[in-house]
């Protein structure tokens, strides 16, 4: 009869069919991984490097139409015979609007357009070049450097908000997981050598507030669980508060899968980079979001007072959940 009673007790108003998942059992050996992954993830990015597109170290892109769908294959042996070496051939759309990217020549803008006019001519298949841009090396590496200011401005307003919002540890926790899911993308595109360009960066980004707004949500439960609940313990009310967002997580995760993969299948040359690093972070993002920004928050010591604006105690309300 006791053990019954307090199995009850556990449930703190929630309904005796609905189980409390207790998520911060393997905080620990979690959070051991997640520095583990961090550390080689540095390690990767630092000693084996990224392998930067031609929009960090400069090069030329071209964008081209052809009549007929073109082999890349062929435009690329074509290239190749004029000279124009490591060149890359994407589609935009379908196999007749095609992008060509390479790294800089030492031919002129100008001069460049009519070459490459005649160079990517096909046999029956009359090609037209619309527009050659070129970023030199020195505009590249600005580029570079602006982009890391972009994402540490970023996540330093993100600090700055969660912690007006919320409260400070969960700010400080769901920095350090933003920074996980960096790291963990970074690290994978160093250890597999993929490119890392522009569309990467976007796909960064994205993660970064893909992976805040899943914190903001399971933060406001837990905010909105220390107001309500009483005589539970913090871990007690962590697990309730991922529990009730589980089902909302998993929905938002899979449905962004969804349209991931569609655009990995489907679209082409263009977005296989930044669909692979869109999957990276939903599976990082949705982990951190767990593992790192709560699991910190907790350890940190996150109590009721955090949320509790302090009353006389005349009026505070003495009413409990049983």
């Amino acid at each position: 009869m006791t053990n019954v009673t307090q199995q009850k007790s556990k449930q703190y108003g929630r309904p005796d069919n609905e189980r409390v998942i207790d998520f911060m059992k393997i905080s620990k050996p979690a959070g051991i991984a997640s520095i583990l992954i961090t550390i080689a993830s540095i390690f990767l990015i630092a000693f084996h490097g990224l392998n930067l597109g031609l929009d960090f170290t400069g090069g030329i892109s071209a964008e081209i139409t052809y009549q007929k769908p073109a082999d890349q294959d062929q435009i690329v042996k074509s290239l190749e015979n004029a000279g124009f070496q490591h060149a890359v051939v994407q589609t935009l759309g379908s196999n007749t609007d095609l992008l060509v990217r390479m790294p800089a020549q030492n031919v002129k803008v100008e001069d460049l357009s009519n070459t490459l006019s005649k160079v990517v001519q096909l046999p029956n298949n009359v090609a037209t070049v619309h527009k050659v841009d070129s970023v030199g090396g020195q505009v590249g590496n600005e580029l570079y450097v602006r982009s890391a200011g972009a994402v540490a401005l970023a996540l330093l307003l993100m600090l700055i908000y969660v912690t007006i919002r919320f409260e400070f540890k969960l700010a400080v926790g769901a920095i350090l997981s933003l920074f996980h899911d960096i790291l963990v993308i970074l690290g994978i595109f160093a250890l597999m050598q993929w490119p890392f360009d522009l569309t990467v960066l976007a796909a960064v980004l994205a993660v970064i507030g893909f992976s805040l707004n899943d914190n903001i949500v399971v933060s406001d439960r837990i905010r909105e669980n220390f107001r309500k609940i009483r005589g539970a313990s913090p871990r007690e009310i962590v697990d309730i508060a991922l529990t009730e967002t589980l089902r909302r997580t998993v929905h938002t995760s899979m449905t962004l899968l969804l349209v991931v993969v569609a655009m990995l299948v489907m679209g082409g040359e263009g977005l296989r980079w930044f669909s692979v690093a869109m999957i990276i972070g939903v599976f990082a993002g949705t982990y951190s979001s767990i593992y790192i920004a709560t699991a910190y928050a907790l350890w940190r010591g996150l109590n009721r007072q955090d949320f509790i604006v302090q009353v006389k105690p005349e009026f505070e309300d003495e009413q409990h959940i049983p």
